[in-house]
């Protein structure tokens, strides 16, 4: 079953085909770093206005990738729960367009979904359910058990700024240019991670949130304070610092659920030192670790497509009256993980 998948949630232009949930056939990313870099974040309206201009391309670049055309597929699949909103509406737009032309399905999937099943392409048999996943980006950071296809039990979450948002934040205070996460990873290669005592809120409570806010305030009043401190010392510190947060909360969890395989998924996982502190943990403990090529730790549209079979197979297809929802409840039973105001 051919899948097209589309995600437009946030910076990223994205579209992939994938073969029955597990083969991609291809995925193309086109990101906007170059029009918001100047802006130290991104812009809702320019980020609409980009995916606007460039998904129509992006979508037939896909399909030429995988040597087929848009009467070979069999569904397509979009993000329009979760995200920013204006992008969110163009991806929506060119999947219905899709769907109608073609007639076939049209599948409206979470982007956090996306992220999920981005650990099971590929490894069907690799990767049975139950599973810890920590799920960990710009605008996310969760530690979720999967139990099904589209059942999740929310085990953690942060209670403020998410571990990405954080990255993004350090990298503009320092003037290391959009995006965060790359750039202070690049950084902190040449500096000591034990320059500075960085607070890790929450990290010796015996719950499994997480809170960044107070490590971001640190990290900002080290800066301000001394101007010329050692950029690369004050990131390899943080970064340390979020690595502990991370590890530490997400092996307790694993623990305390008898969860011996643990999944990491989403932008921050594109993180090299913490892959590695992530996989020594388990290797220690002999849990297994799983982490997606690459390609689909970051926002992309196979990540779509792959979660779209399963989930098509286990609910069928949506109305073409589907809409776009900035904040939604994640799966079957509707974990909600942000304020419920957030949800309005």
């Amino acid at each position: 079953m051919l899948i097209l998948g589309i995600d437009t949630s946030c910076d990223d232009t994205s579209a992939g085909v994938v073969d029955s949930g597990h083969t991609v056939r291809s995925n193309v990313i086109a990101s906007q770093y170059a029009a918001h870099a100047r802006f130290g974040g991104i812009v809702p309206m320019i980020a609409a206005r980009e995916h606007t201009q460039r998904i129509s391309y992006i979508i037939q670049s896909a399909l030429d990738d995988a040597q087929i055309g848009f009467g070979d597929l069999d569904a397509v699949a979009v993000a329009h729960h979760q995200g920013l909103l204006l992008s969110l509406v163009v991806g929506v737009s060119a999947a219905k367009s899709v769907a109608l032309a073609c007639d076939i399905p049209l599948i409206g999937m979470h982007h956090l979904e996306g992220h999920i099943y981005s650990n099971l392409m590929g490894r069907q048999h690799e990767l049975p359910f139950p599973f810890l996943c920590l799920t960990v980006a710009g605008g996310h950071t969760l530690l979720l058990k999967v139990t099904a296809h589209s059942r999740y039990e929310l085990l953690g979450f942060t209670r403020d700024d998410a571990a990405g948002e954080v990255f993004d934040k350090l990298a503009r205070t320092l003037g290391l240019g959009f995006p965060g996460g790359p750039a202070v990873e690049k950084l902190a290669a040449e500096g000591n991670p034990q320059a500075y005592e960085f607070p890790r809120p929450l990290i010796n409570q015996p719950n499994f949130e997480f809170s960044f806010s107070g490590l971001k305030t640190a990290v900002i009043q080290a800066v301000e304070r001394d101007p010329q401190a050692n950029a690369a010392d004050v990131c390899a510190s943080f970064q340390q610092a979020v690595i502990d947060l991370l590890v530490t909360k997400t092996i307790r969890v694993a623990k305390a659920h008898g969860l011996t395989r643990i999944a990491l998924a989403g932008g921050v996982a594109l993180n090299g030192p913490l892959r590695v502190a992530l996989q020594r943990e388990c290797e220690a403990l002999n849990y297994r670790m799983f982490v997606p090529p690459r390609d689909l730790c970051m926002d992309n549209g196979a990540m779509m497509a792959g979660a779209g079979y399963f989930l098509y197979r286990l609910r069928g297809g949506d109305p073409l009256t589907i809409e776009a929802r900035a904040n939604a409840p994640l799966g079957q039973l509707g974990i909600r993980y942000r304020p419920e105001s957030k949800y309005n």
